[in-house]
């Protein structure tokens, strides 16, 4: 099966200081996909047409609806119809709180808050000794940012990635940062990876919701050349989980837990 385009040439109209031009440029593909869980509708998302082995793994170990890779039996795409077909080990009526939903391309899993707050407390906090040199962060979203490929073709993406203190380990770009993040995290869990020596990197902000999936993932350090949120501390500092921001030239900004940073 051929992959599917990230992005395509599109024609458009450019304006550049009173010259009017007729070009082609490349804009990024958005894919609605549905995904089935056992047979039964789980959630329909928007995102870029490639890594669903990684996508889906990422997605269910976010949502908590597998724990070790012997859990994920099938993973199948029908590409034509935009749909996702996994099947597990844990059956359906395991997994609480599976309902169908619509995720868009700029947002997370939509529930309530109490929900969200509830799937923190059943987080235990990380207690990786690992420890990072601020250089090596440096360089680290630096790489993300020359290897984000899509994203200086189009400007459409966000890019996520996977380190330790050897280097990179792996890099995905999507639509939608969530997305992004829950391919690297589902590389990681298909490849049996170990988690308590890693670096999340994100090229945008730091959400809440994407710091629950690294602590989920046991990851103790997220990245950013962006900011975290404020609810993104306050849950990074009751999960033990350090948050860097701002990463950019010669200088971070460290928000919790700088123990794990080497000042």
């Amino acid at each position: 099966m051929a992959d599917l385009p990230v992005s395509k040439q599109r024609d458009i109209t450019s304006y550049d200081a009173g010259t009017v031009k007729h070009i082609q440029d490349a804009v990024v593909e958005e894919y609605p996909l549905t995904m089935y869980l056992n047979g039964a509708e789980l959630a329909t998302m928007v995102c870029s047409p490639a890594g669903f082995d990684e996508l889906a793994a990422g997605f269910l170990l976010s949502e908590g609806l597998v724990r070790q890779p012997s859990d994920l039996l099938e993973v199948r795409v029908n590409e034509e119809e935009g749909s996702l077909f996994i099947m597990t080990a844990r059956g359906t009526s395991q997994h609480t709180g599976a309902g169908r939903r619509h995720i868009t391309s700029g947002a997370g899993k939509s529930g309530t808050h109490f929900r969200f707050i509830n799937a923190a407390r059943e987080i235990p906090p990380n207690h990786s000794p690992a420890l990072f040199a601020p250089p090596h962060l440096l360089e680290m979203i630096d790489q993300l940012q020359q290897r984000s490929a899509t994203f200086m073709r189009t400007g459409g993406v966000h890019s996520a990635a996977l380190a330790d203190t050897d280097g990179m380990i792996c890099m995905f770009e999507d639509i939608g940062r969530h997305n992004a993040v829950d391919k690297v995290l589902g590389y990681a869990f298909l490849n049996r990876i170990p988690s308590q020596d890693k670096i999340l990197l994100l090229s945008g902000r730091i959400a809440s919701e994407i710091l629950l999936k690294a602590a989920r993932a046991g990851i103790p350090l997220v990245l950013s050349r962006s900011a975290p949120t404020g609810l993104t501390i306050d849950l990074a500092e009751e999960l033990n989980i350090t948050v860097v921001g701002f990463a950019r030239g010669k200088r971070l900004s460290i928000y919790t837990h700088p123990k794990r940073v080497l000042l």
